[in-house]
């Protein structure tokens, strides 16, 4: 029942985020590039991503071959931090019950032995968490010297799975494995309380962007965008006994909540130096709060908040014709939906272009907002790498990402000239 529930979870996201709506996001979405290059983009977005990153960098001087068109059609990345196999355990765990409920007639020794081990295996599971995140985007930027004009849409589900132990379930097994109870007199696939619990988040999100480029009295030019966007919230709470958990069922209609509006994005770029080497970037996103409660449909319930509060991200880069070298930082922090990390990174990227043909990536970046205390894994310092390629006018972008919890790849194709 149960080797494949990693695998069905993930294809369960990533449906969800395809159904949802549009596309969606709980954390800004990144392309390719930017997740290669360490989460960066507010001042080195190539125009397809710029809708998204930053929608001022639609107007900022490009390379000649990638400011006339760009579009990225898709882009999408995963990361997965499962070390304790959360999944795996809630197989094992089901395996074992349906062993003892075998064996609890036939044999009553081996019984005992079974309700042994599942005391063991209950007590490792009790809190154990995964996460998965699914990401999915598409772009289109049309750069001018006038108005330049963009479309969006992209997508991130967010998923956790925790464990959870009731005590009175040590206590019923403890009985069964030293003969204090007969093993025949009890059910354990209805007198187990011990819970898999599934949260979910995402916020979707399509809009239009708009970029100006003004040419100021020093001869340096400031660009100013502007993102206006349709943007929905959903949760989802899934609980259920450890017997009849079922990681597939977490997107029901019972299990989750929805709302709906309409938000903006702007951004800011301006590039300086003797040859305008140099460029500068911030943007605000979500300039309008909204907030979600989750569902509450089993008696150990918590109420969980999505909030989508408005979030400036500030970056600074220096270019040529052959690198890249960005910096940026999140000015404000992001707050945890329930098994998460409060985040707000601080990320270095580099690109190494040669003749346009092929870009070597890499980044690093950090979160500032991770600490022991959070109820979930600690997203901490996260390495990225990645390739770029461009084959008779179709660009091909990968990246990897690498940390002491996460793994993590992005794949997109596109054009630019």
């Amino acid at each position: 029942m149960k080797a494949n529930r990693l695998s069905k979870l993930s294809l369960a996201i990533g449906l969800s985020v395809a159904t949802t709506s549009a596309l969606a996001s709980p954390q800004a979405f990144m392309s390719a590039r930017s997740f290669a290059m360490g989460g960066t983009g507010v001042a080195v977005a190539h125009p397809s991503a710029a809708p998204s990153a930053n929608p001022a960098m639609m107007a900022a001087e490009q390379h000649g071959w990638a400011d006339d068109f760009g579009l990225m059609l898709p882009s999408v990345n995963a990361r997965a931090a499962d070390e304790e196999e959360v999944i795996d355990q809630v197989d094992d765990i089901q395996d074992q019950i349906e062993q003892f409920e075998d064996l609890k007639f036939s044999n009553q020794a081996d019984a005992q032995a079974k309700a042994r081990q599942l005391v063991d295996n209950l007590e490792a599971f009790d809190r154990d968490t995964m996460r998965a995140n699914a990401g999915l985007g598409l772009g289109l930027a049309i750069p001018s010297n006038s108005l330049s004009f963009g479309f969006f849409a992209n997508a991130n589900l967010t998923a956790t799975v925790r464990g959870e132990l009731d005590e009175n379930d040590l206590d019923l097994l403890n009985d069964i494995a030293n003969g204090v109870r007969p093993p025949a007199t009890t059910d354990l696939d209805a007198e187990l309380n011990s819970r898999g619990r599934i949260l979910a988040s995402a916020v979707a999100e399509a809009g239009i962007s708009i970029a100006h480029s003004f040419m100021l009295s020093n001869g340096h030019a400031l660009q100013l965008g502007v993102s206006p966007k349709y943007v929905q919230l959903q949760t989802f709470q899934y609980t259920e006994e450890i017997s009849d958990f079922e990681d597939d069922d977490f997107d029901s209609d019972e299990y989750e909540t929805d709302k709906s509006g309409f938000n903006l994005d702007i951004g800011a770029a301006y590039a300086f130096g003797a040859e305008n080497q140099w460029n500068a970037g911030v943007v605000v996103k979500n300039l309008i709060p909204m907030e979600l409660d989750s569902a509450q449909n089993h008696p150990t319930e918590e109420k969980y908040t999505l909030e989508l509060n408005p979030m400036v991200t500030a970056g600074i880069a220096h270019k040529s014709d052959y690198h890249v070298i960005t910096a940026e930082v999140d000015l404000t922090k992001k707050e945890a939906f329930g098994y998460e990390d409060d985040t707000q990174w601080l990320a270095l990227g580099a690109e190494f272009d040669a003749w346009r043909y092929a870009q070597l990536r890499a980044g690093v970046r950090h979160n500032l907002a991770s600490n022991d205390d959070n109820d979930g894994i600690e997203e901490d310092t996260q390495f990225t790498a990645g390739l770029g390629l461009n084959i008779i006018g179709v660009r091909v972008d990968i990246g990897a990402l690498y940390s002491s919890a996460d793994v993590g790849a992005a794949l997109e194709l596109g054009t630019s000239f």
